[in-house]
């Protein structure tokens, strides 16, 4: 068969093509490894809100008003109005700044000569008002890329290492703080710088934090600062039902000034399911307020359970004793049971999240204590975005 030169110079040229149009493809394929995504870092900022408020009736103690009459007290608040600002400035540098809501009940002294042993005092007019201080307000320096995911370290006035965690699990701060926090033993912010780790495989989590421990609700009086440590570890991160159990410890140790002790001593257990969350927590702690004052100890503990449905109902009930730390009798002791109703609305994505709770508490004081039994039956209403 004869070709033709024309038909030689048409092959040729296809030839040719073909060769640069590989090539060029061959150029074209240099691009990153498949499957990563470079680090995100466009600073964003989001705003959220958190309000806590309630109805209470208090059917014990009998109170009496200004004309004399015995009453029981009824009312509405609002016990927390969070303004949340939170945003990242890279993928490695966040914030967070979070005023509280808080009632004014102080009065402001006057000035001028005072006779001695008399104080002189007038009421503001804001006394009563809920006003706004400063609960959270840090910078958050993320470690994901250095350690595992979800660690970092803050500075600020930010999260202490036991308080938030513990109610990531209990859920129903808007009912009343844990039992630790609610008898005043430890407080769910301070200022200061700590650190968080994730264990590999999911078995737990590390937080250790070197703070002012005097709370966010004042300044620190001397030199003297608390570190605060928190252990968790997950047994069985992948046994089934077994991986929603965590054992805990927490350690606190402060001075009100040098060598007279605060400390803290917490461990407890912790479950999550499906179908209901429970923990227990007991705790040891020693108070020294100055060097002339003996030391008094107190211990308690703390049992509760959420059991829940699949359709938004819960359940909520918890025990919490502990023996007064303000007296020497060892027989002196505090009783709180808290039952309750809640319904949790669907929402399409956390932390969008609204609730209702009804509930009964009931205080009850050993007589040595000199006060009075408490009874009350509360709605309680949360909204959280």
């Amino acid at each position: 068969m004869t070709v033709s030169r024309a038909t030689l110079r048409v092959l040729a040229c296809l030839a040719v093509t073909t060769c640069l149009s590989r090539g060029q493809a061959s150029l074209a394929q240099v691009t990153p490894a498949a499957g990563y995504t470079p680090p995100d870092d466009t600073p964003s900022i989001k705003i959220g809100v958190t309000i806590f408020t309630d109805y209470t009736y208090l059917k014990e103690p009998i109170m009496t008003d200004s004309d004399g009459n015995k009453i029981n007290n009824a009312s509405f608040d609002v016990s927390r109005a969070y303004i949340n600002v939170t945003g990242n400035i890279s993928h490695n540098v966040s914030f967070r700044v979070t005023p509280d809501i808080s009632r004014l009940t102080t009065t402001s002294s006057l000035g001028g000569v005072v006779p001695p042993g008399e104080t002189v005092s007038a009421s503001t007019s804001l006394d009563g008002s809920l006003t706004y201080r400063l609960k959270y307000a840090y910078g958050q320096f993320n470690l994901d890329d250095k350690w595992s995911k979800g660690s970092w370290a803050r500075l600020g006035v930010h999260h202490t290492p036991y308080v938030d965690w513990e109610e990531g699990v209990y859920r129903y701060r808007f009912q009343g703080q844990i039992a630790v926090e609610r008898d005043g033993f430890i407080s769910s912010s301070d200022f200061g710088l700590s650190t968080h780790y994730n264990l590999p495989g999911n078995f737990g989590d590390l937080h250790v934090g070197y703070y002012n421990g005097d709370t966010y609700k004042s300044s620190d009086p001397n030199d003297q600062k608390a570190i605060e440590v928190r252990g968790s570890f997950r047994p069985m991160p992948m046994a089934g039902m077994l991986k929603g159990l965590r054992v805990t410890a927490f350690y606190d140790g402060d001075n009100y000034m040098q060598g007279d002790a605060r400390r803290r001593f917490i461990y407890a257990a912790t479950f999550e399911h499906k179908y209901v969350n429970a923990g227990y927590e007991h705790f040891d702690t020693a108070d020294q307020t100055k060097a002339s004052a003996g030391e008094l100890k107190a211990h308690g503990y703390s049992i509760w359970a959420t059991p829940r449905s699949t359709k938004g109902w819960e359940g909520l009930l918890r025990y919490d004793y502990y023996s007064d730390p303000n007296t020497l009798s060892k027989t002196a002791a505090k009783l709180r049971k808290i039952a309750g109703v809640a319904y949790w609305f669907h929402t399409q994505q956390a932390p969008a999240t609204a609730a209702l709770l009804a509930d009964y508490e009931n205080v009850v004081f050993d007589t040595d204590l000199a006060k009075p039994d408490e009874k009350r039956y509360a709605l309680h209403a949360l909204f959280n975005f």
